[in-house]
């Protein structure tokens, strides 16, 4: 007998165990039990009058009416034209290859066919379907089961199942019979029918599984055993089965998942935080009062919320989430300032050198004297910002890292370059991500264990991509969510459109008439391309979020030919054509550091009128004055990202306008997503379009890892309620038994649904 710890080369011998080893990383009888079917072909049920839809997959058992081999009239050689009888139905089916089939196929023999539908002249055809010649069956007058074959007469999937099943007695037809026939994800070396026939082996001498969940939550959400869902996910009696098994099994998904997250937060909150209690009269105070605006009713109750994490003695973990220009950064600068009053450091992580270099102007601007300590005439309560990036001078990163570990600067900025080593801090209290995913969970986890005397910083992540709530449940559940929906007083309107350049190409020279227009009146414009250069693709991606890149075909293929302008092109094109008159500039990742913060200085000072540019700009930048965003190739962005990208414009006393140029036709998806953009400025409602249409991918990697989803059965998109419960009941159980010890079953469970590395990178991020 087996269990689900057992090694599969004792099982299944050293050869098979070792093809499936390479093949899916399986090495335990659960690893290969949790490989599921991603389909069933039905055992040639009946037809009927039924027609079959275009591009469905079908099986179908009927007997062989009519085979002839004909000329094929458009090009040499012949095929075999054969007709089909199943039920009251004829089908035509073709092989291409007559002289390896017609020897099988002759009329009057039975099999089981099963292909693509293809329609002609409203008539459903297959065209070369994998299939298997029958045993008739015995009547009821001769009694006993039918004489199993001794070879196998077929060709393809179902050939192979066949093949699987033979043995010294001929082969075993008994999978032909089931109604369902599972069919796995399969490779070159290990195909769908291998693994059938070693899941088939297996549950022949697998014990009874013991399930890991508890008896009060199989009940309450109405779920089957672990042991029956198992054994009916692979050999399903009907849809039934394959729908009490799949709940099950999707359940144990999502509360793997949530365990994890669950034990993190437990992780978390016995940690200890230096304790920053908001500090009356301190540099807080003082900003609040020099404050030319006044906050939002969302600023003010989020802010609230992270006070009170702040003040605790136990490390805030929360995610800040908001619209395009909601505000987060001054709200994050007040739990800074906050901070910096419990007479502790900030660290606040930017993406890029741009976007950090720009937090550094903008937060200094906004403190004043405030940020001047050390200078003549700064304020006694003032503090010093530093930034800290990695093409900085020698000299001037020496003093700015003496600045740091020395606690002369209370508000460091910096990009990646603040977690290398080398760079220490003096009493880290509190560390803002900005744009969360941006940065690998290992990045974010090295500043976590830079607090003094073995304390944990407090953890302030934030993002202006709206987050789905079933993605916040399973990647972020261990985080506590603030989330800003209202924009500041003062913030213009964006309206969008799309710009179908095949169909109107004078519209494309309208949209440059238009930046004219703006100009003139004052204001600026941004022109945004998604590649740097002509050269190869991967080195072209300029910041590009690999979902994104994945989702809009944004990266080609080597020596494709250009399939996008180049913002390169772009800027020639444009600095001597429709734009000559105005003053072009240009800003991408490849330029050296000093010349993309030159770019940027000039262009929000306005001495440039228009920048070409990559994404580069896409999240952070804020110059007020810009009016206008014409985004080149647009259909080569994801949903979130064009939703970003448009953000940087109407941040002023403006109204802003989005122009969206693409080739695609109307009517086609790429197309479709561009008119959804244009439609809404919900960035939420935009968020789950996006989800919908890229599905999940690797939701644990977070787009942070290249490689496929480890989510078998679960769905973000539709499986909110079982995400939730899920959530409860772990969190219910790790509030008593944080490390699963009283629930070995459960920590079996974790790791059987999540690989190894998986679990680690959540129980890092």
């Amino acid at each position: 007998m087996a269990t689900l710890a057992d090694r599969l080369d004792h099982l299944l011998g050293r050869k098979t165990a070792d093809a499936l080893a390479d093949s899916f990383g399986m090495t335990t009888v659960e690893d290969l039990l949790r490989h599921y079917p991603h389909r069933y072909a039905t055992q040639g049920a009946e037809l009927g009058d039924s027609q079959p839809v275009e591009g469905q997959h079908v099986t179908i058992i009927a007997r062989v009416a009519k085979a002839d081999e004909v000329r094929m009239k458009s090009r040499p050689g012949t095929r075999l034209a054969v007709v089909l009888e199943s039920d009251r139905q004829k089908i035509d089916v073709t092989f291409f290859n007559p002289h390896k089939v017609k020897y099988n196929i002759k009329p009057g023999v039975r099999g089981m066919f099963s292909g693509t539908v293809k329609y002609f002249r409203d008539k459903w055809s297959l065209a070369h379907p994998s299939y298997i010649i029958l045993p008739e069956p015995r009547g009821p007058e001769i009694g006993g089961a039918a004489p199993r074959p001794a070879r196998v007469r077929g060709a393809g999937a179902l050939a192979g199942m066949a093949r699987s099943a033979q043995g010294d007695g001929g082969i075993d037809m008994s999978i032909f019979d089931r109604a369902l026939i599972p069919m796995y994800p399969a490779t070159r070396d290990v195909e769908s029918w291998t693994v059938m026939r070693c899941v088939r082996q297996i549950l022949d001498q697998l014990e009874t599984v013991d399930d890991p969940l508890p008896d009060w939550v199989r009940r309450e959400h109405g779920l089957i055993g672990l042991d029956e869902a198992l054994r009916r996910i692979h050999l399903p009696d009907d849809r039934d089965d394959v729908t009490a098994a799949r709940e099950r099994l999707r359940f144990d998904e999502a509360a793997a998942v949530q365990l994890v997250l669950a034990r993190r937060r437990h992780d978390v909150a016995v940690r200890t935080a230096p304790a920053c209690p908001h500090r009356s009269g301190g540099i807080a105070d003082e900003f609040d009062r020099r404050l030319p605006f006044e906050l939002t009713a969302g600023q003010l109750a989020v802010a609230d919320e992270i006070a009170a994490d702040l003040a605790g003695d136990h490390p805030m973990n929360r995610l800040l989430q908001g619209e395009v220009g909601s505000g987060k950064t001054i709200v994050a600068l007040r739990a800074m300032l906050q901070v910096i009053d419990a007479g502790h450091q900030c660290a606040l992580l930017a993406p890029t050198e741009v976007l950090a270099a720009q937090h550094a102007r903008s937060l200094t601007k906004m403190l004043g004297d405030l940020a001047a300590a050390g200078e003549l005439g700064a304020h006694e309560l003032a503090t010093k910002v530093t930034l800290v990036t990695g093409s900085m001078g020698t000299a001037r990163k020496r003093q700015a890292l003496l600045d740091v570990v020395s606690g002369e600067s209370g508000l460091v900025i910096g990009t990646h370059a603040l977690i290398q080593q080398g760079v220490e801090f003096h009493d880290l209290g509190l560390v803002v991500v900005d744009e969360q995913h941006r940065f690998g969970v290992e990045q974010r986890d090295v500043l976590r264990n830079r607090g003094r005397d073995g304390a944990s910083p407090h953890v302030l992540v934030m993002t202006a991509t709206p987050i789905p709530r079933t993605i916040a449940m399973t990647v972020l559940g261990d985080l506590e969510v603030s989330t800003l929906r209202e924009l500041p007083r003062g913030r213009s309107p964006i309206t969008s459109r799309v710009v179908p350049a095949k169909v109107h190409p004078s519209w494309v020279a309208r949209a440059w008439e238009r930046i004219g227009e703006e100009v003139a009146a004052g204001r600026q414009a941004y022109v945004v391309c998604s590649r740097i250069g002509d050269g190869d693709s991967d080195e072209d991606a300029d910041l590009v979020d690999v979902d994104e890149a994945e989702t809009t075909g944004g990266r080609r293929g080597k020596g494709a030919p250009p399939e996008t302008k180049s913002v390169l092109q772009q800027f020639d094109e444009l600095a001597g054509g429709p734009l000559a008159h105005l003053r072009v500039g240009l800003l991408h990742g490849r330029l050296p550091a000093d010349e993309k913060d030159a770019v940027m200085r000039d262009f929000a000072a306005g001495d440039i009128d228009v920048l070409v540019c990559t994404t580069v700009v896409e999240v952070g930048v804020d110059v007020p004055n810009a009016t206008v965003m014409v985004i080149v190739d647009a259909d080569r962005f994801g949903v979130s990202q064009l939703h970003q990208l448009r953000g940087r414009v109407g941040r002023g006393g403006h109204a802003g306008l989005c122009l969206l140029v693409t080739d695609s036709k109307p009517g086609a998806p790429a197309m479709a997503r561009l008119e959804a953009v244009a439609a809404t400025t919900d960035g939420f409602a935009l968020a789950q379009l996006d989800l919908q249409q890229r599905r999940e991918g690797d939701v644990l990697g977070v787009a942070q890892s290249g490689t496929t989803s480890t989510l078998r059965m679960l769905s973000l998109v539709d499986d909110v309620e079982v995400i939730s419960a899920a959530q409860a009941f772990a969190r219910a159980v790790t509030d008593r038994d944080p490390r699963l010890e009283e629930h070995p079953g459960l920590a079996r469970m974790v790791s059987a649904a999540l690989d190894t590395e998986r679990v680690a990178y959540l129980e890092k991020s």
